[in-house]
């Protein structure tokens, strides 16, 4: 039986994390089925899933508290279960940019929680512009259950991005 582990690190970037945390992973037998890796700030932050036997996935949990205090990393780990997808009949992605404004996420993302929309991927940056003003970009992969009428839902997004000033395309991924 195939056992899972989620394994989140965080600390000071530097050359060769991925490349210990990989190692490891392979070295207590398990496999990386997913990961994600991004720099905040001066931040190194790695999210991946693992998969092995029980006895590999114990390795690993028994082994990363050590490789953590020699890398100087933040890390937090918890068995799971192999992902099991729901039945969506579509996905839309949505991409909101404009200017910089507190609660934008808090927002959007309560405007998709009151529909009880899955999110699959939700990512968000700020930029500075040339005129100096500060530009936001947010961008969510949003799971539509059979319930949901897309035309509506698009429509309300819209409106949405109108009233917080910003700017919205929205794309079908599957129908």
């Amino acid at each position: 039986m195939t056992n899972y582990l989620v394994v989140t690190a965080m600390g000071s970037d530097r050359p060769g994390i991925v490349s210990k945390l990989a190692r490891l992973a392979s070295d207590c037998d398990c496999d990386i089925v997913d990961s994600r890796m991004a720099l905040f700030g001066n931040e190194f932050t790695l999210i991946m899933m693992v998969s092995g036997s029980w006895a590999a996935i114990t390795k690993i949990e028994t082994s990363l508290p050590q490789l953590s205090v020699e890398m100087e990393l933040l890390t937090v780990m918890k068995r799971t279960s192999r992902h099991t997808p729901q039945n969506y009949v579509s996905r839309i992605e949505v991409e909101f940019h404009g200017k910089d404004q507190r609660g934008t996420m808090k927002r959007i993302t309560q405007f998709l929680a009151d529909r009880s929309l899955d999110l699959a991927a939700v990512r968000s940056s700020a930029e500075e512009a040339e005129s100096g003003e500060s530009i936001q970009h947010v961008f969510f992969a949003i799971n539509i259950p059979e319930k949901v009428v897309l035309d509506k839902l698009e429509k309300s997004i819209h409106e949405l991005a109108n009233e917080m000033s910003l700017v919205c395309q929205i794309k079908r991924m599957q129908s």
